[in-house]
């Protein structure tokens, strides 16, 4: 068994590196997450600092970027605001899998009540849009960037815990996880040691493609007000505070939906190409 999946995944990893638009992703996310490492190290100004004297000015040596409404350099506040989408977006999806792939790997292996209840709930949680519920949660929490992920995360765990639910109840019929049965394999350590690791791959483009969600939804409660709070900077809260000067500094508002374009496009175009990979890798005979 575990030779097979070695060498499923090998052809899975040869079908990635053969698609240029998955490539190309990949190397932007990268890019991405170095910046979001190394944005204190990299970025010319604090992106706090307010000057008044030069507000809503264009491209110049000191700002190459230009200013926003209180003066501050644009290209610091992107950088940083890298740091602080992405990092948010983390919490976001880890609260997701926390929550929802345990659940799911144990409504799929012991099937019948547990199974019932867990997923009459998550169905219920999947029947209120998505963003109304996160709302909800965040303003109960209260308004910070934390307690916004959060919610995005509890918002989009019923996903992870579809996904992991029926990648189990596909492999629980498997030889060898009955041979760990007999064994006297307890529960935790046949969901740990064989479910989990063959049910893997679906998991991580569910990620790939939440993560691109989830950048989305921090952008928006961030415009709403609910996410990042003065004068920490994301590029949802730099929207919001530059679609008041969309006629009079335009960039204010491209620079930061170009961004946001850029990775939720990257995430995706990862997560599909591991989508479609696995569904060609899936319909070969093992």
């Amino acid at each position: 068994m575990t030779a097979i999946t070695a060498a499923r995944r090998d052809t899975l990893g040869r079908r990635l590196a053969g698609r240029r638009d998955v490539a190309v992703a990949l190397g932007v996310l990268a890019v991405l997450t170095l910046v979001a490492l190394a944005a204190p190290l990299i970025a010319p100004h604090d992106p706090v600092d307010q000057d008044l004297l030069h507000r809503l000015e264009g491209p110049s040596a000191a700002h190459w970027l230009g200013t926003d409404e209180s003066g501050r350099d644009v290209l610091s506040r992107l950088l940083h605001g890298t740091r602080v989408s992405l990092g948010a977006s983390l919490l976001a999806v880890s609260v997701a899998t926390v929550c929802g792939v345990p659940l799911g790997l144990l409504a799929g292996y012991l099937g019948r009540g547990a199974d019932l209840v867990l997923s009459r709930v998550a169905d219920a949680l999947l029947s209120i849009p998505g963003l109304v519920l996160a709302i909800a949660i965040a303003t109960a929490l209260g308004p910070s960037l934390t307690n916004a992920m959060i919610a995005v995360g509890v918002v989009y765990a019923p996903g992870f815990y579809r996904v992991a639910r029926g990648a189990t109840m596909t492999v629980r019929g498997q030889t060898y996880i009955q041979a760990a049965i007999t064994t006297g394999c307890s529960t935790p350590r046949i969901l740990w040691r064989h479910v989990l690791p063959n049910v893997g791959t679906p998991l991580i483009v569910k990620v790939f493609l939440t993560f691109g969600y989830a950048i989305l939804a921090e952008a928006s409660l961030s415009f709403l007000g609910l996410g990042v709070q003065p004068p920490l900077a994301s590029w949802g809260s730099m929207l919001k505070r530059a679609v008041r000067y969309l006629e009079q500094e335009p960039m204010l508002v491209i620079l930061p939906g170009l961004v946001i374009l850029v990775a939720v496009l990257a995430f995706n175009t990862v997560g599909d190409g591991l989508r479609d990979a696995l569904a060609r890798r899936d319909r070969e005979p093992s």
